[in-house]
């Protein structure tokens, strides 16, 4: 893919993955941001994951929540069980090791994970839709600073939600009206040391898959592992910088845009060193349950596929929650 000669930062390769540098978005002219909107969208398009740079949220609020993360994970397995709730499709709290797969993947990924949803007062009319969060009493940080990292990632993924329907000729907000006060979550995730659990063979950390959301946000995780499959079929390895951000579309946003800007398919694999353990924090954006997911008006005609029908962010959400095993 060929881009046009940068005006700004923004634009170049790093790893075969492209980078952009959010500064050009906020303080950009009108030149910086159309250039910036352009990488944004054809990086989309052609890998599905771009690297975020010059963007707000800053390592003081990503080291504490790592911190906290790591004294949740680090207790007993009677303890954390205590945050699990059963039958509650793993939206808030604990999910033990083993309990997700990949969809249509027999074998379970070798992770443990933690749910932060959207805080709401009790007055707000999705209070009572949203399940509530739980807070683990060992870990008494842990609120706070998964909150403050959840707030941070989700003004970000407003500006890059309001990007991308720029890059798609919609309205601004065509995307991030859906998304406000959405079921949007911060996932903490743990891959034990694999000499410390019962491997079933065949089992990754997480098999290829492709994320249901309409973006995801991770930030910089610790140790390597994560691959994508580009295009042209081939696995390639993703790394980004400390202090980057890796941005990939979701399923959701494939299907909005008819499939112009789709999923791409990624996986975590094992270590060759089977002492190392991974850690890692996606920011998962969702719509709110009753935002209807509409093929865009760009994304049709006779250029494009026959679209999908119309559907809500929750029926969407629960038929691929059923695919992964965790309703």
């Amino acid at each position: 893919m060929t881009y046009s000669p940068p005006l700004a930062p923004s634009g170049s390769v790093l790893g075969n993955i492209p980078v952009v540098d959010m500064r050009d978005w906020v303080d950009g002219d009108e030149r910086v941001r159309a250039h910036f909107i352009q990488v944004v969208g054809d990086a989309l398009r052609e890998y599905g994951f771009l690297r975020l740079r010059g963007h707000s949220v800053m390592p003081s609020l990503i080291e504490p929540a790592y911190a906290a993360a790591r004294a949740f994970f680090s207790l007993s397995e009677d303890d954390k069980s205590d945050y699990f709730v059963a039958g509650g499709g793993g939206e808030r709290g604990y999910t033990p090791f083993g309990s997700e797969h990949a969809k249509d993947m027999p074998t379970p990924d070798l992770k443990e994970f933690w749910h932060t949803g959207r805080e709401l007062s009790s007055l707000h009319p999705l209070h009572t839709v949203y399940p509530p969060n739980l807070w683990p009493v060992e870990v008494p940080e842990f609120k706070a600073r998964m909150l403050d990292l959840y707030n941070a990632l989700e003004a970000v993924a407003m500006d890059m939600l309001e990007v991308i329907a720029r890059y798609l000729g919609e309205a601004p907000d065509s995307l991030s009206s859906i998304a406000r006060d959405g079921n949007s979550i911060l996932r903490a995730l743990h891959y034990p040391p694999l000499h410390n659990v019962s491997v079933v063979e065949g089992a990754v950390r997480a098999a290829a898959h492709e994320d249901i959301n309409l973006i995801t946000l991770l930030i910089t995780s610790s140790h390597s592992g994560l691959e994508i499959l580009r295009r042209d079929g081939e696995w390639m390895a993703v790394n980004a910088e400390p202090g980057e951000i890796l941005m990939d579309s979701g399923d959701m946003l494939g299907r909005v845009t008819n499939r112009v800007l789709d999923a791409t398919t990624h996986r975590v694999v094992n270590p060759s060193e089977d002492r190392s353990e991974r850690f890692s924090m996606p920011f998962f954006v969702h719509p709110r349950p009753e935002a209807i997911l509409r093929v865009f008006d760009s994304c049709r005609g006779s250029d494009f596929p026959e679209p999908e029908p119309d559907i809500t962010g929750y029926a969407f959400l629960r038929e691929r929650l059923v695919e992964i095993g965790l309703a």
